[in-house]
């Protein structure tokens, strides 16, 4: 197994795990109120749009050499 492998796939499995966990946790802070929920909510939004993007470069469906 060489190195970019071991990578993608380390970013594959810490995408999913992070993305669902982070998804969650601002699914359960929607409703919250103030400033500090409001800056909560747009960390774990960003987080959560993060995730997606390691996710798919992982798939090589984006940032994919030819």
């Amino acid at each position: 197994m060489n190195e970019a492998l071991l990578f993608r796939t380390l970013g594959f499995v810490g995408s999913i795990i992070v993305g669902i966990t982070s998804a969650i946790q601002l699914k359960g802070d929607w409703a919250a109120r103030g400033l500090d929920a409001s800056v909560t909510k747009i960390l774990l939004g960003l987080l959560v749009v993060g995730c997606v993007l390691v996710f798919f470069a992982a798939l090589n469906v984006i940032g994919a050499r030819s």
